[in-house]
């Protein structure tokens, strides 16, 4: 997915796979909590994207039709050790809000007993964000592999609620482990493109043929800059979202419920001729990062006429996307960071980024030199950083780093 690439032999595809372009759609509806978001489409033929850390907070759509996004959650590179993806619980919680179906995958390299499987499972399946039988998938695309770990870790991932799936390139698996084996018991999330130009659509002339193949990753250039571009070919990406599933999909975790939150809130706004994310922010009274992040992108993508994106008053928008916390003294938000309420201000020693997210990732809104006073309501110390949350008007807020976590050294004095 995000750490190799590499171009796959060519493979001609039966004549039958086109069909799946063909088959007309279903209607279903999202069933989480007992609260219903407006209707998706869920059917064979629907396209959406993948995501890790590189496309960011939001996440990264291709084009609007896209119904779905498989996050990653983190996973292991030695088959002990566990890594989170710290854009996994925004991704998933924008993805819903925009009534898009969000789905997980885990990183699944090196891990050769079902010891270790279990070890990484313990970990991960407690934190998957998405919601009950939806699907989780396990990446195997690199370092050694056993199909009995991976095996048993699919039956862990069932046990658990959820629909697993195995990703990787057709060569590789072939040559790593009984492919046939686990296509026996799970469905296939392979992966072939026929060169890397930008493709909109899958090219069949390239279908990795093979027993129960599920979902299609056609291209890693979906759009220009590159992205990951997947066609689902059994309608399994419904799973954990279709009204009746028989599962029953329920979910407390945070991101979903930020996603559901943002979702009734707001509503659709079709884009005109000459409006701008600032222009449209300005009618609504937001921020326009906010404006962008409620829609899954930055300021920096282009909007045009006849596009359609979630729009609400600040009065609402912005208490779900700042995580208003009133009457609470400590808080974990939909990043897993605890906060903790304290009023105070802060004077700075040095220069210092203040942001719209408590990350160094997260979009600059200004350069604040020496001297610069920031009044602030909470903190939280992560990522290396002590984080300052500082109110803002229309109910935003901005974040500067004040401390270095691992040093304790204070960039300023506090009052």
């Amino acid at each position: 997915m995000k750490r190799k690439r590499f171009k796959q032999s060519k493979q001609l595809a039966v004549a039958l796979a086109t069909v799946f372009l063909l088959v007309p759609v279903v209607t279903g509806v999202v069933e989480l909590n007992s609260q219903q978001l407006p209707v998706v489409q869920a059917a064979k033929g629907d396209q959406g994207v993948d995501w890790s850390k590189y496309q960011g907070s939001n996440g990264k759509w291709g084009y609007p039709d896209d119904k779905f996004a498989i996050a990653q959650i983190g996973g292991t590179t030695d088959g002990y050790n566990c890594y989170n993806q710290w854009t996994y619980p925004t991704q998933v919680s924008g993805a819903i809000a925009q009534g898009k179906r969000a789905h997980t995958y885990i990183w699944w390299q090196n891990v050769t007993t079902t010891w270790q499987a279990d070890q990484v499972l313990n970990y991960f399946l407690p934190h998957v964000q998405t919601p009950k039988g939806s699907i989780v998938a396990l990446d195997v695309e690199s370092g050694n592999q056993n199909t009995q770990a991976i095996q048993h870790a699919c039956d862990r991932i069932r046990q658990a609620g959820y629909t697993p799936m195995v990703y990787g390139y057709k060569n590789y698996l072939l040559n790593h482990v009984d492919l046939s084996y686990l296509s026996n018991h799970e469905q296939l999330w392979l992966g072939e493109y026929p060169d890397y130009n930008v493709r909109r659509q899958p090219n069949f002339g390239y279908f990795p043929s093979f027993n129960n193949v599920g979902i299609f990753q056609f291209t890693s250039t979906y759009i220009t800059g590159g992205l990951d571009g997947d066609v689902d070919l059994t309608g399994i990406t419904d799973n954990g979202y279709k009204n009746g599933n028989p599962q029953k999909p329920k979910s407390q975790t945070p991101a979903v419920q930020q996603g559901k939150q943002i979702h009734q809130v707001t509503h659709n706004y079709t884009v005109r001729y000459g409006d701008s994310w600032w222009g449209i922010a300005n009618r609504y009274g937001l921020d326009m990062n906010t404006l962008a992040q409620m829609n899954g992108t930055t300021i920096n993508a282009m909007i045009y006429p006849g596009q359609v994106i979630r729009v609400g008053y600040p009065q609402h928008v912005n208490k779900i996307m700042n995580n208003d916390h009133s009457g609470q003294t400590t808080w974990n938000d939909t990043l897993g960071d605890t906060w903790h309420k304290e009023s105070g201000t802060f004077t700075s020693n040095t220069w210092l980024h203040l942001r719209w997210g408590a990350r160094v990732t997260s979009a600059p809104i200004g350069v604040l030199p020496p001297g610069s006073v920031i009044k602030y309501d909470a903190y939280s110390r992560h990522g290396d950083f002590v984080w300052l949350r500082q109110p803002r008007g229309n109910g935003q807020y901005g974040y500067v780093a004040c401390r270095d976590a691992r040093t304790n050294e204070a960039y300023g004095t506090f009052e």
